[in-house]
């Protein structure tokens, strides 16, 4: 089997972005999102992607023109069920998943290959809710998907070394590297990222040392490009609050308690870059530490 299209599941931060590299790589990509306004975001916020990429002389124009014609968005999950490929890039809730799954799964033909870009969640548990389990992976791009080189392949219990096989060469073709990842809380990524991110929050919440003086330690005193309250941010809080109680359920470790200040944050809707504050404030012209 051969993959020519691919049907991405969420138009969001992620969703975009994983469109952006397959339509620019060849293939043919169908979008879906329950948001129409959330669709034509997306194929703005690509285009203008694509431009920054054929300023830097990256990709040609005639990259560009042929990768966003090679998008095409509509609001009926079951029109993906033709595709080759899907990948599912909904927000990071289980029971969300699952039922976009049970949803989609009698519109499949028998040959296509499902995958979840989830950054936490049970491979297994998600593939098991489905009639291919054995056609089922993790396939979790790193955000920016555009930029960022890391695709990590997770199989689940079930999975077949076919599949995985279709699925590295895929990541061949998009340009990016593949690392196998087992499938346990957060995979390998967010299974060392986010308890980093929980002590700097439980750093703050402790007084130890201010939003500037964290991230300014880490990034000067570990070489880090970005400190981890500003990652958190960019991330989002509520992901990153997700991500941690999935460590916390599934290992059943207190090392992977979730700093109640990182709670308060997230209740008060204080999510990060995309609500404009959560550890820094984003509404002026330079961000502003909020604590």
């Amino acid at each position: 089997m051969t993959i020519q299209s691919v049907g991405v599941i969420g138009a969001g931060q992620m969703g975009n972005g994983i469109a952006h590299v397959f339509a620019l790589a060849g293939y043919d990509v169908l979008m879906t999102d329950i948001s129409q306004e959330a669709m034509d975001k997306a194929l703005s916020l690509i285009e203008r992607n694509l431009d920054r990429q054929v300023s830097r002389e990256r990709i040609s124009e005639d990259d560009k023109k042929a990768a966003m014609g090679r998008i095409r968005t509509t609001k009926q999950l079951s029109d993906l069920g033709q595709t080759d490929l899907v990948i599912e890039a909904a927000t990071e809730r289980e029971s969300v998943k699952q039922a976009i799954f049970e949803d989609l799964v009698p519109h499949l033909k028998p040959e296509t290959i499902l995958t979840s870009n989830t950054s936490s969640i049970s491979i297994t548990r998600l593939a098991s809710r489905t009639d291919r389990p054995e056609k089922f992976m993790g396939f979790h791009f790193m955000n920016p998907v555009p930029v960022m080189q890391l695709v990590e392949l997770i199989r689940g219990i079930a999975t077949d070394q076919k599949t995985y096989d279709l699925m590295h060469g895929v990541v061949e073709k998009l340009g990016k590297t593949a690392a196998t990842a087992e499938d346990f809380p957060a995979f390998i990524v967010n299974r060392i990222l986010m308890p980093m991110i929980n002590e700097a929050v439980y750093t703050l919440y402790e007084g130890v040392g201010s939003v500037k003086s964290i991230d300014e330690s880490m990034k000067l005193g570990a070489n880090h490009p970005m400190g981890p309250l500003e990652l958190a941010d960019f991330i989002g809080l509520d992901t990153c609050l997700a991500i941690m109680n999935v460590l916390h359920d599934g290992l059943a470790d207190t090392k992977y308690r979730p700093c109640p200040l990182l709670t308060k944050y997230v209740e008060a809707g204080w999510l990060g870059r995309k609500t404009g504050r959560g550890f820094y404030d984003y509404r002026g012209e330079t961000p502003v530490p909020t604590r």
